[in-house]
């Protein structure tokens, strides 16, 4: 199979960086600037799990050919111009698996490619690019998750995952990708929601009683929006998502607080704004997320300006 990731950045250049590792066939579609820096200084990444230096396969978007799967890893806001650039290189049977948190990017792909060739996609990793463009792996998670939305195991899914032999790197198939997808972005919504709004780790926040209640609150609000439109959610999941947070490093804070202290660009309509949404289209009232997207709002506006 020919692969496409679409990005070198964090995510997506470690995941095509192990895939070459294991000898698969697997090329990058960048960006002029970032495809002449890796001419000059390949890809490298520097891992807890291993580093790796490789000589990267590489196409920009002006180019065309076709690919068998296609694996987006960009964030969400840069969306709208992947869906434009990996059109040249798709055909009628290329598998499309995004690795983004959320639910709204799925519904954009549908629109522009058949639901048939869109896979769901998870990915759980902490990983940054530094200043000369190498790519820091800093945790033990290197997870990623994709599977068919019916949950069968289908002649494709297997053929992924031969793909995938021998890579460093747990790469899993799912045949219950829909309730991970909404679990996932459950739980990244409530996390970023939280520590963007008291711009803190998740430690002191839980440390407080009224952190915590706040916390919870969050979580419910969540909850009653994607239970209105009947996402496939566990009966214990408001429970199970405060555990998990309070089973997490004190000092833990969210991509999306790191990216506001960086000041770089967040996801905040993909995210909170779709949940308000949907909240509203159900006649939901939701005070703390309103608010916590409200903070998100203004930081974006203040980036907007400065930019």
């Amino acid at each position: 199979m020919r692969i496409l990731v679409v990005g070198a950045g964090a995510t997506g250049g470690y995941l095509g960086a192990r895939l070459a590792e294991a000898g698969t066939d697997v090329t990058f579609l960048v960006r002029e600037k970032r495809k002449k820096r890796l001419s000059e200084t390949q890809l490298k990444v520097s891992s807890v799990k291993g580093d790796v230096s490789i000589v990267p396969k590489m196409v920009v978007r002006e180019e065309q050919s076709p690919f068998d799967v296609i694996f987006i890893t960009s964030k969400a806001y840069s969306l709208d111009q992947v869906i434009h650039d990996i059109k040249p290189f798709t055909y009628s049977e290329t598998l499309i698996v995004p690795f983004l948190n959320g639910f709204a990017h799925y519904e954009k792909l549908f629109k522009t490619f058949s639901q048939e060739q869109v896979l769901g996609g998870l990915c759980f990793i902490e990983s940054t690019l530094n200043h000369e463009g190498h790519i820091l792996h800093t945790s033990q998670a290197h997870r990623f998750v994709f599977g068919e939305w019916n949950g069968k195991r289908t002649n494709r899914i297997e053929s992924l995952e031969k793909e995938f032999d021998g890579i460093n790197a747990e790469i899993v198939s799912s045949n219950q990708i829909m309730k991970e997808v909404w679990h996932k972005y459950l739980f990244i919504a409530a996390l970023s929601g939280i520590t963007t709004l008291f711009k803190q780790p998740i430690g002191p926040i839980l440390k407080l009683e009224t952190g915590r209640n706040t916390t919870i609150q969050v979580i419910r609000e969540i909850v009653s929006v994607m239970r209105a439109i009947q996402a496939p959610l566990s009966e214990s999941i408001e429970s199970d998502t405060f555990s998990q947070m309070q089973n997490m490093h004190e000092e833990m804070k969210s991509s999306m607080l790191r990216d506001m202290e960086k000041g770089s660009v967040i996801e905040d309509d993909h995210l909170h704004g779709y949940l308000i949404k949907k909240g509203a289209e159900h006649g939901f009232k939701v005070p703390v997320l309103e608010t916590i997207y409200t903070n998100l709002k203004l930081y974006s506006m203040n980036h907007n300006n400065i930019m």
